[in-house]
């Protein structure tokens, strides 16, 4: 039992059930987005709020494309609202945190024979075997 405990406890255990937990949550919203406020504003725009009436019959077999493009729809208006609503200003939040932060220092100079990209530290290059001590 006390090894369980431990598993339960870890920090990366725990971080991954709240994670999962607020994906779902987070799901909920965004679905709730593209059905309650997209999805009418297409429909009031094109006229057609539901395709699940398009269907086509092959050999009594019913192939029901209007549920597939109404998936499809809802696919690409909730990569739009994620994409939109949390990935562009979470970025531009990023980049306006690292704003003020400094460059790190370089780890790697150009061998100035062959262009490879070699450790600071090195004396000699190691694809062609340059001196690269004039090199700084």
């Amino acid at each position: 039992m006390k090894g369980f405990k431990q598993f339960l406890l870890r920090g990366n255990v725990l971080d991954l059930a709240v994670a999962v937990v607020m994906g779902a949550a987070f799901g909920a919203v965004v679905t709730a987005l593209v059905k309650d406020l997209l999805t009418p504003i297409i429909a009031a725009t094109v006229g057609k709020p539901d395709f699940s009436n398009i269907a086509f019959e092959v050999n009594s077999s019913k192939f029901l494309i209007g549920d597939f493009i109404n998936a499809l729809i809802s696919f690409v208006l909730i990569g739009a609202a994620v994409y939109f609503f949390v990935v562009l200003p979470f970025n531009a939040l990023l980049a306006r945190m690292k704003r003020g932060e400094a460059p790190p220092d370089p780890t790697t100079k150009k061998c100035p024979e062959c262009l490879s990209d070699v450790n600071i530290a090195a004396r000699r290059c190691a694809f062609c075997t340059s001196d690269l001590r004039a090199i700084r």
